[in-house]
């Protein structure tokens, strides 16, 4: 076996016996140096949309997952609130991936204690109660979101002061003005227009929900250049609804294509949609060629084949949601449709198996290869790296080791608001991690372990960090330990999503006879379950770390000590590697 190629397996091998130190080859520094992961990509959120005649109980379904490995993932609920008659509403900076370390305050905090843009606009009469982390999620009218970047061409990137709306802020107006997603789209774009997009912001998705309908709502900077002195629009949009019995995904990249405007019923955009683009070169009308969005301004190169699966989220969601179509995972990504017709209706709890997918049964699963290690953990080398001179891609999955948290929103048209709209929010990675119930357009509170925590110190008061505490002791012996994880899951995630019918009939007795009565009920529930929740993965996690401790497995109940069986083709490597001898016959102690 080439040399080379050997010491790549050392160091996957320290890996996967939980030696996470950076290894090194033949012990130099520079050539160390050759293997560094190459730069944190900035995109890293895959967004699920479901109409309400694609879901299996008619609700309106979108997910986020939030996996920047580095932002803030503390969340807030702001109460619905009056304002008097002239006043003002500040806008803020607000840079979805800074941190600021714990002792200069809360990011919330800080943000508006000094990132005022200097602009304010007029309040209006009454703002609607909402929760929202890195983005808004879901507002007491049952509005939702989601969010993915998607990249535009860097010249029009406009990271100056001048631009007064990022991605962040505007949806924050959004849940705080908007009842229903075509409310929110048209107030999110004419504010960019008129008072500019950008700041640390590029090209921005978003999945804006109702109880009714869904949209695709892109969004990008117009230039460095632009200011509000130039009389033109700050930012240039575009946005398409879903078919109601369709479902469409949005996994980094532009995903409205050919538009037809003549149809406002599927389609809205800024003035400059296309002008722009002939303006900059991006889009010729001599070409004979209709006007495609994401052809214009972010097109994105290659197919889940080509990119070896760092492009293949794409193809894996429509191929997991409509097989009959038999979609090839060489097609083109800019070739998948918008939107297709799933095979068959997805539940709610299908959508959370989507998040935690992992290319399983693919040829891209990684869980029988040398990359996983003895324990077939596929988290390992989860972004290309640099080695030889060369780059190289690895998978991307939808079910990412970074994630901050992850939410599945639905919004139900059939109930009153309140009882309506549910956020489902699991804190961490998808495959680690339980979805726990906040019915985002009734409670009035969230946990306070919800609104505090930071990456960078260990704080068991922070309810994420009791996630991450899982999450890191089950990477150790992944293939072993995550059963575990998911025994807890079905403890504590199955009756949760199967107690919604129930909890959903009586909170609807209680409105009919108080709507406060419900929403103190609602908020009881979501936070007593969440609270029981944490606890029990805090607890999960110390039977982790004493269960696999020294790579061995601890029985508590029969105070036994078992040795893992590793595979044989990992024992055949080491072998090899190390040109180890059998022991002879007559052996030794």
């Amino acid at each position: 076996m080439n040399p080379k190629k050997f010491s790549l397996i050392v160091g996957i091998l320290f890996l996967s016996l939980g030696l996470f130190s950076a290894f090194s080859l033949k012990g130099s520094q520079g050539q160390q140096d050759e293997c560094l992961i190459t730069d944190y990509p900035s995109k890293g959120c895959t967004v699920i949309i479901v109409g309400k005649n694609a879901s299996v109980d008619g609700s309106v379904i979108t997910t986020h997952t939030c996996d920047c490995g580095v932002c803030d993932w503390t969340w807030r609920y702001i109460p619905a609130a009056d304002h008097e008659p002239g006043s003002m509403r500040k806008i803020y900076h607000i840079d979805q991936f800074k941190t600021f370390p714990p002792e200069e305050g809360l990011k919330w905090e800080v943000v508006y204690e000094k990132n005022f843009t200097g602009l304010e606009i007029p309040q209006i009469a009454h703002t609607y109660a909402f929760v929202h982390g890195a983005f808004g999620y879901m507002n007491d009218q049952q509005l939702a979101i989601g969010e993915s970047t998607i990249g535009s061409h860097d010249r029009m990137n406009n990271l100056t002061t001048a631009p007064k709306f990022d991605i962040t802020m505007l949806t924050l107006l959004a849940m705080e003005r908007c009842k229903t997603a075509r409310e929110a789209i048209k107030l999110m774009g004419s504010l960019a227009e008129e008072h500019g997009y950008g700041y640390t912001d590029y090209g921005e998705m978003l999945a804006v929900a109702d109880p009714n309908e869904v949209w695709i709502f892109e969004i990008m900077p117009v230039g460095s250049l632009w200011s509000p002195k130039t009389g033109k629009p700050g930012a240039i949009w575009c946005a398409q609804r879903v078919p109601d019995d369709h479902v469409s995904v949005c996994p980094n990249e532009s995903r409205i294509g050919e538009i037809d405007l003549n149809k406002p019923d599927y389609f809205m955009a800024s003035p400059n949609v296309i002008s722009y683009a002939v303006e900059n070169g991006y889009y010729d009308p001599k070409s004979g060629e209709p006007f495609n969005w994401k052809k214009a301004y972010s097109p994105t190169e290659g197919s889940a084949n080509s990119t070896h699966g760092w492009h293949g989220r794409l193809w894996r969601f429509f191929d997991l949601v409509a097989p009959s179509k038999k979609f090839s995972p060489d097609v083109p990504n800019m070739d998948f449709p918008f939107s297709v017709k799933p095979d068959k209706k997805l539940s709610v709890e299908d959508v959370m198996r989507l998040t935690r997918d992992k290319y399983e049964g693919t040829h891209f699963d990684l869980r029988e290869t040398l990359q996983a290690g003895p324990f077939s953990n596929p988290n390992y080398l989860t972004r290309p790296y640099k080695f030889d001179g060369k780059t190289w891609d690895t998978k991307r999955f939808i079910s990412d080791n970074r994630a901050e948290y992850v939410t599945v929103t639905q919004s139900r048209g059939w109930l009153p608001h309140p009882i309506g709209g549910i956020v489902w929010l699991a804190w961490g990675a998808q495959d680690t991690s339980c979805f726990m119930p906040l019915y985002g357009a009734g409670i009035t509170g969230i946990p306070k372990s919800f609104e505090i925590g930071d990456h960078f110190v260990f704080d068991r008061k922070s309810a994420r960090w009791a996630f991450d505490y899982v999450g890191f002791h089950t990477q150790v012996a992944y293939s072993l330990a995550i059963e575990d994880v998911k025994k807890a899951r079905e403890k504590w995630e199955k009756p949760a999503l199967k107690n919604t019918a129930a909890i959903d009939k009586a909170a609807l007795e209680l409105y009919r006879q108080d709507p406060d009565l419900a929403r103190e009920f609602l908020t009881t529930y979501c936070l007593n379950n969440a609270e029981r929740v944490i606890k029990a993965w805090w607890e999960l996690g110390d039977q982790l770390l004493v269960k696999y401790n020294h790579i061995f497995i601890y029985n508590q109940e029969t105070r036994e000590r078992k040795t893992i069986q590793y595979p044989d083709w990992w024992l055949r490597i080491i072998i090899e590697h190390q040109k180890l001898e059998p022991r002879s016959e007559t052996g030794h102690n």
